[in-house]
């Protein structure tokens, strides 16, 4: 379990590079269907070239066939998942700082747990609990740095991101359920599927459709130079290393229990944030009730893993 944990974490840290990319990306005027868009434009290339390399073109045309076989179910999980859950994060970029935005994600903990719930998974009354402190924690480092911040961007930063919150674990635990056989869903099982990078691209290529529909909607003038970098760099760190890192956490998971406690690691993306922030663009440290939410949210993490070690 301390080892899903680290893997977690990891991800943690390169999924933090997202909020300050795009906090960055929004300052300098760019438009943020593109900062979305092109993300996983970058994925599908950076994934299909690592596939083809690594692993031959039969492996590739392997997973093509998975995919195809399933659209609907990979357009389904993928347009949740990632379309949705990306946008709705870009979106918010426009309005509110990247600490903000990674803060008021950490709502993806409680979120989490709501979606298992509703695919019949059962936690011990101490998993809520733990939950509870870890976005207890990070409500603390919100607090902390509301006051510098104008109310209304906070509103407008923060609701769509309550909304990317019940996307990412739907779309992923879509996946989950159909890998490890579920009644309503298609049997996607396979050997191709045990890893992460393969699984990554099939969610990748089931967002396209929704990405088509997005731009086509909002009609957004041609990305600068520096966004199209920008986004290429959060294609790397966050969506290749980052969400392969957690999925192979996840998919290593034997219990509800243990899913809960890795997504829960997703919290540190918030000190991850807040320590770009104030290194790259010059955000304010954190007081010492944000300090406090730090601690807080650390010590919720560590009874994740002591809870897990008992049941060992």
């Amino acid at each position: 379990m301390v080892r899903l944990i680290l893997i977690g974490l990891l991800s943690g840290f390169f999924f933090s590079s997202t909020f300050v990319l795009n906090r960055m990306m929004s300052l300098g005027g760019g438009h943020w269907v593109w900062s979305a868009s092109l993300r996983y434009l970058y994925m599908i290339l950076l994934l299909t070239a690592w596939l083809v390399v690594f692993r031959g073109t039969a492996a590739f045309a392997r997973t093509l066939g998975l995919f195809f076989n399933h659209a609907g179910f990979w357009m389904a999980a993928g347009g949740i998942g990632f379309g949705a859950f990306y946008a709705l994060i870009c979106f918010s970029a426009d309005y509110a700082p990247g600490w903000i935005v990674a803060t008021t994600w950490q709502f993806t903990i409680i979120a989490t747990l709501v979606v298992l719930t509703a695919f019949g998974r059962r936690f011990p009354r101490r998993i809520w609990l733990f939950s509870t402190i870890v976005f207890a924690g990070v409500f603390l480092v919100n607090i902390s740095q509301a006051g510098a911040v104008d109310p209304a961007e906070l509103v407008n930063g923060a609701l769509p991101v309550l909304i990317a919150a019940f996307c990412y674990p739907i779309g992923n635990q879509l996946v989950w359920e159909a890998k490890t056989g579920h009644s309503r869903l298609p049997d996607i099982s396979g050997s191709e599927l045990e890893h992460p990078f393969v699984k990554v691209l099939l969610m990748c290529l089931g967002s396209v459709p929704f990405w088509c529909l997005l731009v086509a909607v909002t009609a957004p003038p041609p990305p600068a130079v520096g966004q199209i970098v920008n986004t290429a760099l959060v294609a790397l760190f966050s969506g290749v290393m980052a969400t392969s890192l957690f999925l192979f956490a996840r998919n290593e998971s034997k219990s509800g229990s243990q899913l809960a406690a890795v997504d829960a690691t997703q919290s540190s993306e918030v000190i991850f944030a807040l320590a770009g922030e104030i290194l790259i663009i010059g955000a304010a440290p954190p007081n010492a009730l944000g300090v406090v939410g730090i601690l807080v949210t650390g010590a919720g993490l560590v009874l994740f893993v002591r809870f897990q070690e008992t049941l060992a």
